[in-house]
């Protein structure tokens, strides 16, 4: 028979979503949001029932081949996947069947960069909330505070595919402060869609886009003071490091600089905005002055100059398809950029940074990885497909819970009409934690408070559309 999901309206999307609804998964996640600290996860998964998709095509973000096989999901989990995958002991054998019929079945996509919720839909100035353009220096801000969860943008990024994404503050700072990462699914907190115990990140920006912002306003002015600045902050934070170390619950806290110790403890992961090969292989080398590890370089449009480099220095890469050429740091641009990092040995990956393109992430590989195949490469479908989930889930810290198709992982599922490198291919289903939250056939899709207040009208603008100030 053909699984036919439950129908939620969005009212209960947000209820069973939020901490203080009854309406609970039937098992919970075997890693609990902690809540003892202010601002922690309240995530917790929508109900969900025993499922067997079957018939499927699998490209499941670990092999390099497409597989034919079954997945059987249980507890919000995966608990069996593969060409010869059978129920496991317990599971019900009157469980609901979805008859994928051979069609593509994938990981749910991972954004590691998006600014949804920080620069929110309708586009105006009052939704700006992206960058702290107050001084280069803003590490002890966090981009969570500035999330607006009823950012229609989240529910058009999920019809996209969009299970996870990592929403980071802008690029005008040389330390633009934390980063988060969210599960796409509907609440009415920012916590509730916080991804359980995913690691900090921190963002940093190199280039023109701090010296250009601060040039007239006391500075850096040049790339030089860009890396001074760098410099400088670090060993602050190298000494507050000592001192806390050393004196323990008595030590008076500085946001700023505690951010920047958590790095150097390796409890935070640097997301780097940086297009330049040599301003690249530069913030490696101030890495590992200060015995920091830089995780992601992201745009990092001249890194097929150093894949060799980043490899050597276990750094990813998350890289658009094709936008170069737009500022002079960006100009030395190729479409063969992410292949040609993967084929380097490094971590490559493509990242949207729109809130367009978060809605076809699936076609940008696509693009890239035909590019890639076209200049000589023999790169399989299934092994670019580790660019949309399983690179960014092992950049982000979360690759032992979402990512891939493995037993014990988060069921984030994304079925497809079609083959998704396909210009044609949409999702037609979605799970995420193994509950059924998009469907196309029967409509099912949540959709934010704020369009529900709007109707089906189109937005009314008030005043001002400019969102000045959104990533650099």
């Amino acid at each position: 028979m053909k699984y036919r999901p439950l129908l939620l309206s969005a009212a209960a999307f947000l209820m069973a979503c939020d901490p203080s609804s009854s309406d609970k998964a039937e098992t919970k996640p075997h890693k609990e949001a902690k809540t003892e600290t202010a601002f922690a996860s309240t995530y917790s998964p929508l109900a969900s029932v025993p499922i067997r998709i079957a018939n499927a095509k699998l490209m499941d973000g670990v092999s390099s081949e497409v597989l034919s096989g079954d997945l059987y999901i249980q507890g919000g989990r995966i608990v069996a996947v593969g060409a010869n995958a059978e129920a496991p002991e317990g599971f019900p054998s009157d469980a609901a069947i979805l008859d994928a019929q051979g069609r593509f079945v994938t990981p749910g996509i991972i954004d590691i960069h998006s600014h949804l919720g920080n620069y929110a839909s309708p586009g105006v100035r009052a939704h700006g909330d992206g960058n702290e353009i107050t001084s280069p220096i803003t590490s002890e801000v966090d981009a969570e505070h500035g999330v607006w969860p009823q950012d229609p943008g989240f529910d058009e990024a999920l019809k996209g595919g969009i299970t996870t994404l990592h929403i980071l503050p802008g690029s005008a700072n040389l330390f633009g402060g934390k980063g988060v990462t969210l599960r796409n699914i509907a609440s009415r907190t920012v916590q509730g869609m916080k991804f359980p115990e995913a690691p900090e990140t921190l963002k940093m920006a190199c280039g023109e886009n701090p010296k250009r912002v601060y040039g007239d306003k006391g500075g850096p002015g040049s790339r030089m003071g860009n890396v001074a600045g760098y410099r400088k902050n670090w060993i602050r934070a190298t000494e507050y490091k000592k001192k806390r170390d050393k004196d323990g619950d008595d030590f008076v806290r500085d946001l700023q600089l505690e951010t920047l110790a958590d790095v150097i403890d390796g409890k935070i992961l640097v997301q780097m905005h940086c297009y330049r090969a040599d301003e690249m292989v530069q913030i490696l080398d101030i890495a590992k002055e200060f015995n920091y590890k830089v995780t992601t370089f992201h745009h990092a449009v001249e890194a097929y100059k150093i894949g060799d480099i980043l490899a050597e220095n276990g750094t990813c890469a998350a890289m658009w398809a094709d936008w170069y050429g737009f500022k002079m740091e960006s100009y030395d641009g190729i479409r063969e950029n992410v292949p040609f990092v993967h084929a380097a040995g490094a971590c490559a990956m493509i990242h949207s940074d729109d809130d367009n393109n978060i809605q076809r992430l699936n076609q940008e590989v696509a693009k890239t990885w035909a590019d890639g195949n076209r200049a000589g490469l023999n790169i399989s479908k299934a092994e670019a497909w580790k660019w949309l989930s399983t690179n960014p889930a092992k950049a982000l810290g979360i690759l032992d819970e979402t990512g891939t198709l493995e037993v014990g992982k988060r069921a984030d599922i994304v079925l497809w009409s079609a083959d998704p490198f396909s210009t044609y291919a949409r999702p037609e289903t979605i799970l995420i934690d193994g509950a059924t939250i998009f469907d196309r056939e029967s409509g099912l899709e949540p959709k934010s408070d704020f369009r529900l207040g709007q109707g089906e009208a189109p937005f009314s603008i008030p005043q001002e559309t400019s969102n000045a100030g959104e990533e650099l």
